[in-house]
């Protein structure tokens, strides 16, 4: 087994030194060496392989970072008070985000979610007290956007729309978050960022602070093959309602990853890595391995990730069997 490793940081990150609230404590999630990892697969051996753990967020991912921007963002100007539902559409971890974010703040959330999102999904909604709305599973995330956006037309006074896709709040938590994590977590030595495109937001806050730090560092961005190749939390843009939010003037590379590499990498990941990651996590791994691999050998490149969530939503779907 190749183990990976916690990747050292500043002293005040999870220090444990002082009990926390429980939204205080999403960002500053841990760093990970899969540089074995990455030699292992062909990469040269003086390249390293960073990965940030993003299910050690309250909520299991990622989008708590956003989730609770936008919500912040909100309250402070008004948008989001006076009795007022939260409603917004998502594939699944934004909405677990939003569920937790609003039970523990006591604003009532409503959710419209694709009907074939995995059971653990749903079911981690609900416990927060969220209402879950289901789309039609064969519209897809794309769907569920046009059902949200017909309900909040139906009734506006009612609703706080969150909007992930346009919510310029979604972006900046990245880029006031992982971005500067990222640049502490290396010491400045990130060379590479390679991300999945979902709602854009984590690739486009995080790539945009660290080309304002390193004009020169490489920002790598990932979708699926084609819209056929289904890949939990990424879209492909071509045919896709593509985000507002999206800046693809920040990518200097679009790679493309099949569902069988997403999961090929994710079960490798599990296996020899000891790391039970989602299929967006492969994903990002997959193409993060394969830039890599493609640097010359005697390259000292620093390649940085983001391992989404982990793969406790996914289990009822059958692909681990």
């Amino acid at each position: 087994m190749i183990a990976p490793t916690l990747v050292p940081g500043p002293a005040e990150i999870h220090a444990g030194d002082a009990p926390i609230a429980v939204l205080d404590d999403i960002g500053n999630t841990p760093l990970l060496d899969l540089s074995e990892f990455a030699h292992s697969c062909g990469a040269p051996a003086t390249v390293q392989l960073y990965a940030k753990a993003e299910w050690a967020n309250p909520g299991g991912s990622v989008k708590a970072r956003a989730a609770l921007k936008i919500v912040e963002e909100a309250e402070a100007d008004g948008r989001l008070g006076a009795g007022k539902t939260l409603i917004d559409s998502s594939s699944g971890n934004t909405a677990i985000a939003y569920a937790l974010v609003g039970t523990v703040k006591g604003f009532p959330v409503h959710l419209v979610m694709p009907k074939n999102v995995s059971r653990e999904r749903k079911a981690l909604v609900k416990a927060y007290g969220a209402k879950l709305i289901e789309s039609d599973p064969l519209e897809g995330s794309d769907g569920a956007i046009r059902l949200v956006r017909k309900i909040v037309a139906a009734d506006p006074d009612r609703y706080f729309y969150a909007d992930q896709y346009s919510n310029d709040a979604n972006w900046r938590a990245h880029y006031e978050g992982t971005g500067p994590e990222i640049w502490r977590q290396t010491q400045g030595r990130v060379t590479h960022f390679v991300a999945g495109l979902g709602t854009t937001g984590t690739f486009v806050g995080t790539a945009r602070f660290l080309r304002e730090q390193n004009a020169a560092a490489h920002l790598v961005a990932v979708q699926p093959e084609d819209e056929l190749s289904v890949i939990e939390g990424l879209k492909y843009l071509p045919t896709a309602i593509t985000p507002e939010i999206y800046q693809p003037s920040l990518v200097d590379r679009h790679m493309t990853v099949s569902a069988e590499e997403a999961w090929e990498a994710t079960r490798s990941l599990a296996r020899a890595a000891g790391l039970f990651v989602g299929f967006s996590s492969g994903a990002a791994v997959a193409a993060a391995v394969q830039v890599a691999r493609e640097l010359p050998r005697n390259a000292e490149a620093v390649v940085v990730t983001i391992l989404p969530d982990d793969g406790s939503k996914y289990v009822s779907l059958g692909l681990f069997d």
